[in-house]
């Protein structure tokens, strides 16, 4: 792989969009990010490679300085240099094995016997951690992954470690996914492999990568799906609208190799509303909006299938208290009865009836759900609860109380003083 990292040198990194051309085609789409990976194939990604960037704002235009980019076909060799040949009985011997212009490999010893030994060197191997996806800010509700990425090796080939200054662990896996991003889940996290097929010392901790996730905020711009529900057919049709503070937007998605890309690709935009006329295998994937200034909005996962049976659930999270429906969905119709719902693979309904209705939604209905119908089964689907902020109680209206009625009491108390002097005034008289 190589990384293209473009610097316009000029405002914030965040001001700019990117994109990469070669032999003045186009690589890399439009993109916020100005560092972008791409996984070479073959040599065919060979030339001479440019940068371009557009001003979110001022959509003033730069081009970098062309580089050029040779990919061969030929794999590296590697290259043994012995020591001395003629070698003393008790002396030692240096054999060095290398790979010229590369690092991070792993060297297998073998002699005419063809017994070997396999030796990683675990002080060069790089580790980082990832968020995928890279959104500018992480707000309650919305679903991220988190992965600890090790250079040149495989998730199977590796035992995960991870630490965390935030008050919930991952677990010593590959990824981290959150469902449900909370506070909870702000702070730095760092991670480190050892491989399963030996015991030797764990690679460096990776540097430190800070995630902080929003508590009763709202993005500046909201995406909705119509119809509204996360699972759809083969050739849907669905459309995806932008709402906010802006006249300018963009429907855009992350591929499956973390790429994005825009309305104008996959779908036609028009004003604020992205529409896709017919949905293919390949658009399950996770969308967004973006303002003409830049703002995001939350994020929306969207997945298709060919057949069978789908699960009618909402695409945004649910307010509590809020009421929700759930369905069972053929491609040509919904069904209408003998439906059975799972709730975190657990059995929650099953009568009659093809609907699922929750009254009053609580976090405790949070989770996976799935459908079956006549022996089939939908893909299951996340529902995620948002709370709702109840702002506290005034006292000024039980302070109001307090106040009359200690007034009536004082009023009622000089009446009966009042009352007793003349009284008493008139017995002196007597």
């Amino acid at each position: 792989s190589v990384t293209f990292i473009c610097d316009m040198k000029e405002g914030k990194d965040t001001d700019w969009y990117y994109r990469i051309s070669r032999d003045d085609q186009e690589l890399l789409s439009w993109r916020i990010n100005k560092d972008n990976t791409l996984y070479l194939q073959s040599s065919a990604y060979s030339g001479k490679c440019q940068c371009f960037g557009e001003h979110k704002s001022t959509h003033v235009s730069k081009n970098s300085n062309i580089v050029s980019l040779t990919v061969s076909d030929d794999k590296p060799r590697a290259t043994l240099t012995p020591g001395p040949t003629t070698i003393p009985v008790g002396g030692s011997v240096t054999l060095t094995c290398s790979v010229e212009g590369s690092a991070g490999w792993k060297y297998e010893w073998f002699r005419s016997s063809g017994s070997s030994h396999t030796l990683l060197v675990i002080s060069n191997v790089r580790v980082s951690v990832t968020l995928q996806h890279s959104w500018p800010q992480i707000f309650t509700g919305e679903t991220i992954t988190v992965r600890c990425e090790i250079q040149g090796g495989g998730d199977t080939e590796w035992e995960y470690e991870w630490r965390t200054t935030s008050s919930v662990k991952p677990p010593n896996q590959h990824e981290y996914r959150i469902y449900y991003a909370s506070s909870s889940h702000s702070g730095n996290y760092e991670c480190r492999g050892r491989k399963k097929s030996s015991q030797q010392s764990s690679t460096k901790w990776s540097d430190s990568f800070n995630l902080t996730v929003y508590d009763n905020l709202h993005p500046a711009a909201s995406l909705t799906v119509n119809p509204d529900r996360v699972q759809h057919f083969t050739s849907d049709s669905v459309s995806l609208s932008c709402e906010g503070n802006s006249t300018e937007w963009r429907v855009k998605r992350f591929n499956e190799h973390g790429y994005q890309s825009d309305c104008s690709y996959w779908g036609r935009m028009t004003g604020s509303i992205c529409n896709i006329s017919s949905l293919w295998y390949t658009d399950t994937l996770v969308y967004w909006c973006e303002s003409g200034s830049g703002e995001f909005s939350n994020a929306v996962n969207i997945t298709v299938q060919g057949d069978g049976i789908i699960l009618v659930s909402p695409a945004n999270p649910v307010a509590e208290g809020q009421s929700v429906t759930l369905g069972c969905k053929l491609r040509t119709e919904n069904v209408v009865s003998n439906v059975c719902f799972y709730h975190n693979d657990k059995l929650i309904q099953n009568d009659t009836t093809g609907e699922l209705t929750i009254s009053a939604v609580s976090k405790s209905d949070e989770g996976f759900y799935k459908c079956q119908w006549s022996g089939k089964e939908s893909p299951q689907s996340w529902m995620s609860v948002k709370a709702v902020s109840r702002p506290e109680s005034s006292q000024f209206p039980v302070l109001l109380i307090v106040g009359l009625v200690c007034g009536i009491l004082l009023i009622i108390l000089l009446l009966l003083l009042v009352c007793y002097r003349k009284s008493k005034g008139e017995i002196s008289s007597l």
